[in-house]
């Protein structure tokens, strides 16, 4: 399934997640690059301080300030940040307080940890406060300073949760500078302006997650994006082997002859012996194959677009994740 025929027209925050070990920081850096494409400027943002942008780009170690790190096909630029939640403090602090002298001070204290320990929401509201900043910031003009902002977010497991502000701060602060502030980020993150993209692999348990999470994500009145299916393996073998062998009806004789008749085996009985093996690396990719689609029509019954993203065979690269990227903008994603 294609994204809506304006390739996501309106979006300005995209949040992408995913469950552990799907590839959700990479697919994020290309779907940056992907909406840099052509000339825009997009801003790549990451909150759970792993550095996953530096490893993904091949950079040192990321500061907290806003940087050029790339240059999208077609001279479009991808800027990066990673936020640090005591930087995030201090900005609030000055923004709101004009007290960001007075927070350093605090932070050598420990008072961001000591303040995110008893309200555990707090930080989220700091981290997407910073993001959805971003997204809403013009310059002397009245033009939006980013085109795009692509949000390296939390797990699957903790979207939600880490989206929905308003709720988060609910029992901190009912009026006053707090209240207003994720007042101001929910009215980004839940508007059309924004889409929670998912990252899963056709396996049973990030299936599963993914289904979860967007039932969760809008339950809770989220607006949820596509589905970005990583590390898709091309099937090597024409339908009509792959559904015989998926049925366990392949039979390695045949296969054994044309071992024989190709030179690639000394006598019968070592073409029987390579035929065999063969089948059995046969009817295993017939099975899975079998089995990835089927997680393709689960997610497909979702409703949601979905892109496929190969499965690069020399790992995810500079060079992988430009190909990643153009895989995503000939899918209509971006």
């Amino acid at each position: 399934m294609r994204a809506r025929d304006t390739d996501w027209d309106g979006v300005r925050l995209h949040v992408v997640t995913g469950k552990g070990g799907t590839g959700k920081t990479t697919v994020a850096a290309a779907l940056a690059l992907a909406l840099a494409a052509g000339g825009r400027k997009v801003l790549l943002v990451e909150v759970e301080g792993r550095q996953g942008i530096a490893q993904v780009f091949d950079l040192p170690p990321l500061p907290y300030e806003e940087r050029r790190i790339a240059v999208a096909p077609g001279g479009g630029d991808v800027h990066a940040l990673s936020i640090d939640p005591e930087e995030a403090m201090l900005d609030y602090l000055e923004m709101f307080y004009g007290m960001r002298r007075a927070g350093k001070a605090l932070t050598k204290m420990g008072i961001v940890d000591f303040a995110t320990t008893i309200a555990p929401g707090f930080r989220d509201v700091l981290v997407t406060g910073k993001t959805t900043e971003a997204v809403r910031r013009k310059n002397k003009d009245g033009r939006r300073i980013y085109d795009a902002v692509v949000l390296d977010a939390p797990p699957t497991g903790r979207i939600t949760r880490f989206l929905n502000v308003t709720n988060e701060v609910a029992g901190l602060a009912r009026v006053g500078p707090i209240k207003n502030h994720a007042d101001l980020v929910n009215g980004v993150v839940a508007s059309p302006e924004t889409a929670v993209h998912f990252v899963t692999l056709l396996e049973e348990m990030p299936v599963q997650e993914t289904l979860d999470g967007l039932a969760e994500l809008t339950a809770a009145g989220l607006p949820p994006g596509g589905i970005f299916t990583n590390m898709v393996r091309e099937s090597l073998l024409p339908a009509s082997v792959l559904d015989a062998a998926a049925g366990g009806r392949f039979d390695s004789a045949e296969l054994a002859l044309g071992l024989k008749a190709a030179g690639l085996a000394d006598g019968a009985s070592d073409a029987a012996a390579v035929a065999e093996a063969l089948a059995e690396e046969i009817v295993e990719h017939a099975r899975r194959t079998a089995l990835e689609q089927r997680e393709r029509e689960s997610l497909d019954a979702s409703g949601r677009p979905r892109y496929e993203l190969p499965l690069l065979a020399d790992g995810v690269d500079l060079a992988g994740l430009y190909e990643l990227a153009e895989s995503i903008r000939n899918q209509g994603a971006a």
